[in-house]
């Protein structure tokens, strides 16, 4: 209070009028941070109506009947007499409010056309089990990876990330070559290992893991514990939003999978939904939509359920939430 009254009768200026100028520079700071704030969540807006455009309008695209989508984007689909794609001259019409509900589309790909849901359990059998290997995989990589260091093991760590930064169109050729050497081409075993044992989780698990503070294992370790109850009471448990994060991001990335199966895979039948969804051909444009709404919920909904997870992977440092 007196180096308030101090600097008013040094400026020359009453406390009062000085204490306006205050609040008033205040408010401006206030109201300039609130126009940012604004800007900044507009901004956001427009980027999220752009991303889920296509999602909004492939989920009300599949409910509409097959003569208003065969109108609305027959063009796009339409071949010529040779086989080609043909020219659109006009502006293509798109709709978000079909004008009238149909279900027809999914009667079709749910009852009347099996070959759709085996291409969807085909997705189902292929990804699961590598989720849950290659965590198990992960799991055990990562913990040998913290407890146990040396110039070998971290050589070795350091081939992992190389081979993590490698894409898929890279290591498909060894893959194949690898795959006809075990004889497992053309069966699920040849989708299976590669992904079993891919780097990834053991990369992203070991980097989190070694966030753990080592006293916490030494003070175990002293009150009688072996290595494997340090792993399953103390790494595991402290890595539970880490394996959930992880478990998604594999989900979601094996469920997406195109490469593999074309190359992996010679018999058309075992190929995913994610193949398949490619080689729907123009007669069956109504049937795309409700084929990739179906195959756009197993994603959603595994990343609805594991969002809280997703967070706290990510957010969580050893022992120490920030």
């Amino acid at each position: 209070m007196m180096l308030k009254r101090t600097r008013a009768a040094f400026d020359g200026v009453s406390e009062e009028r000085w204490n306006k100028q205050i609040k008033r520079k205040k408010k401006i700071k206030h109201t300039r941070q609130i126009v940012r704030l604004s800007f900044a969540t507009l901004f956001a807006a427009c980027f999220a109506v752009l991303f889920l455009m296509p999602i909004v309008l492939t989920v009300t695209n599949s409910f509409m009947s097959a003569s208003e989508i065969s109108a609305n984007y027959g063009q796009v689909f339409a071949t010529s007499d040779t086989g080609g794609k043909v020219y659109i001259s006009e502006r293509v019409n798109l709709k978000f409010i079909p004008d009238m509900v149909s279900f027809s589309q999914y009667i079709t790909v749910l009852f009347k056309s099996p070959e759709y849901l085996l291409k969807f359990w085909n997705s189902v059998i292929l990804v699961v089990p590598i989720v849950i290997f290659q965590l198990l995989v992960a799991a055990g990589a990562s913990f040998g990876f913290t407890r146990y260091r040396g110039r070998i093991k971290e050589i070795i760590f350091f081939v992992y990330i190389i081979l993590m930064l490698m894409p898929y169109q890279v290591t498909l050729v060894p893959n194949y070559l690898v795959s006809e050497w075990l004889h497992i081409l053309d069966t699920n075993w040849a989708i299976w290992l590669p992904g079993i044992f891919s780097p990834f989780a053991v990369y992203l698990l070991t980097k989190y893991m070694r966030r753990i503070p080592i006293s916490v294992m030494e003070a175990a370790q002293i009150d009688g514990a072996g290595e494997w109850h340090i792993f399953s009471r103390i790494c595991m448990p402290l890595c539970k939003g880490a394996m959930c994060s992880i478990a998604i991001l594999i989900f979601i990335d094996y469920w997406n999978m195109v490469e593999q199966p074309l190359i992996l895979l010679a018999d058309s039948e075992k190929h995913p939904l994610s193949v398949f969804l490619s080689k729907i051909n123009a007669g069956e444009i109504g049937l795309a939509f409700a084929v990739a709404t179906i195959y756009m919920v197993p994603p959603i909904l595994v990343f609805l359920y594991g969002e809280d997870y997703l967070v706290e992977g990510i957010t969580y440092q050893g022992g120490i939430k920030g």
